[in-house]
């Protein structure tokens, strides 16, 4: 256990943890917020009844358990959260073959999620490049192989009996190239809203600089939040977060931060 408390990408306490054989999603930092420190791919998250020990053995006895994303289980594999069987509006059902950002998918999941507000869409693609393997933030909504899950919301989908599209609804998945799609992003502010930041500007994120590519609301968390694209590879992302496109950038070049996790670089006047 590297960390107890509240986190910006969810409700309540969660702990973060460093895995002892790695199996994790980050390196202690999630969104851009850097909760503890550790290799990269070794850390998760968790809430306390999720996690076994002979300390908190007793205490979750009577919990179902749910592994976190890609650690090692005794059992046959992670147990996943219920999933509805249809959306709200009966569109999409498990199961169904589906398409998203004009790849093919099958739906795994349908339901609420920590990361965001309303109904998500949880989906195994068949032949192109998703995010994850099911499990986001350590919580284990379904089972696919890693790379190939990704999330959307229900509007964004097409298929057989699914609503047509929103027109203009930015889909994207992160890994993405210019020759796969053309990701539209969506629309940024000019300046915070202090006026203190602005697009273009060159800033200092835990002693690297980026320079700053949106500033807006997200659908991870709550408030104004600022997405940096850094100059070395000391991001963690592309500027797509869960499936949804804010900048563009190289991979693992992006990332977001509160305004007070930035410092203005001493090359700005």
């Amino acid at each position: 256990v590297k960390y107890i408390g509240e986190v910006k990408f969810s409700k309540g306490e969660w702990l973060g943890l460093e895995l002892a054989d790695g199996g994790g999603v980050h390196d202690g930092s999630v969104m851009g917020v850097p909760y503890f420190l550790c290799p990269v791919g070794k850390g998760v998250f968790a809430q306390a009844a999720q996690r076994s020990g002979s300390a908190a053995a007793s205490s979750s006895a009577s919990v179902a358990p749910t592994a976190v994303a890609g650690s090692a289980a005794e059992n046959d594999g992670p147990t996943t959260l219920p999933s509805k069987e249809k959306t709200a509006d009966g569109s999409i059902s498990l199961g169904q073959p589906i398409t998203w950002n004009g790849m093919k998918a099958t739906v795994r999941y349908i339901g609420e999620v920590k990361f965001g507000k309303g109904e998500w869409v949880g989906l195994e693609l068949t032949d192109g490049k998703g995010v994850h393997d099911g499990s986001v933030l350590g919580v284990p909504y379904f089972q696919c192989p890693a790379g190939k899950g990704v999330f959307a919301e229900p509007a964004r989908l097409t298929g057989s009996s699914a609503a047509p599209a929103k027109a203009g609804a930015p889909t994207a998945v992160a890994g993405m190239t210019p020759e796969d799609a053309e990701v539209e992003t969506l629309p940024s502010r000019e300046k915070s809203a202090d006026g203190s930041v602005w697009l273009g500007q060159q800033v200092i994120w835990k002693g690297k600089q980026g320079v700053v590519r949106y500033i807006g609301e997200v659908r991870f968390g709550a408030g104004e939040w600022i997405g940096v694209e850094m100059f070395g590879a000391n991001g963690v992302h592309d500027g797509t977060v869960l499936g949804v496109p804010y900048f563009k950038c190289s991979s693992a070049k992006g990332i977001f931060a509160k305004q007070e996790q930035l410092q203005k670089a001493l090359t700005m006047a």
